[in-house]
């Protein structure tokens, strides 16, 4: 999914710091022994674009999910959703979203 957003980013001309643009993965797992399931996937995005960008950025976010072949293989077998701490100018902006 970062890879696709990221994609999704650049596709649209939306100026980001490459370099502070970040994903954090938590997931839970159950099972017991060799015999382990994925349960849950939760991706929380931290990125900072410019003023003029934060429409087109919130929509890239919200579109993502569709986009990406991993997300699109398995959101029927396990949940995934994610969270953006999106920064325009001075301003933070919490968005979330299910896969």
């Amino acid at each position: 999914m970062y890879g696709t957003l990221r994609g999704a980013l650049a596709g649209r001309k939306i100026a980001f710091d490459r370099d502070s643009f970040k994903a954090t993965v938590d997931g839970r797992i159950s099972g017991i022994g060799n015999t382990i399931r994925i349960k849950s996937i939760h991706v929380h995005y931290d990125l900072a674009v410019p003023p003029e960008a934060r429409e087109a950025t919130e929509r890239a976010l919200q579109l993502h999910p569709q986009g990406c072949p991993a997300h699109q293989s398995v959101k029927d077998a396990i949940d995934i959703t994610w969270d953006a701490a999106l920064r325009v100018g001075d301003e933070t902006i919490t968005l979330r979203g299910a896969g």
